[in-house]
């Protein structure tokens, strides 16, 4: 017959093992997942704003995707139209690669080829991101970041750039390159 030693060490040990399994079991357990991806993911998005049961702004995307935090992000591109106060006339569009709405700051970031076209007055502004702010129903873009507006008669070049929404008033707050400028015709 063995010791009553040499039968207890086996079982201290299968025991000890078993008490260090379980532990690391409840371990894994208690740590905690968190998903950070979309909660919601729609596919070919029109979203309309209206006033007064006026068409004001639509806006297109092949993806929407909206998080926990309210924030929308349109990774496929987004498109969208601004309406003259009639909700017929298009004024303006805005595209651009990727959008995004920042829920907290009511503020839309679009990136990567970014175009704004105000048909009536034949401008085209082009840069790589802008931000459209609907409440103050203004566009910008940083300070630093380069932008190009063609219009009939010329192509302005600078950095950074404010207009309203339907780009009909803009100014470039660091222009560049080769301006025309007209005489004044009553001086000879």
């Amino acid at each position: 017959m063995k010791p009553l030693r040499s039968r207890l060490l086996p079982a201290a040990l299968l025991a000890a093992m078993l008490a260090v399994g379980c532990q690391k079991k409840e371990e894994a357990i208690k740590k905690k997942v968190v998903f950070t991806g979309p909660l919601l993911e729609t596919s070919n998005v029109l979203t309309l704003f209206s006033d007064s049961a006026r068409l004001q702004i639509k806006l297109t995307a092949p993806l929407e995707q909206q998080f926990e935090s309210g924030d929308l992000v349109y990774s496929k591109g987004v498109m969208v139209t601004f309406y003259a106060k009639d909700g017929v006339q298009v004024v303006n569009t805005l595209r651009g690669n990727y959008g995004k709405y920042e829920k907290n700051k009511n503020l839309y970031v679009v990136r990567g080829n970014v175009v704004v076209n105000n048909e009536e007055k034949q401008q085209k502004l082009n840069t790589e991101e802008l931000f459209f702010d609907k409440q103050k129903a203004q566009i910008y873009t940083k300070p630093d970041m380069l932008v190009r507006v063609a219009t009939p008669t010329e192509i302005l070049t600078g950095t950074g750039l404010t207009a309203n929404q339907d780009f009909s008033r803009y100014r470039i707050l660091h222009p560049t390159g080769v301006f025309t400028v007209a005489a004044d015709p009553a001086k000879p």
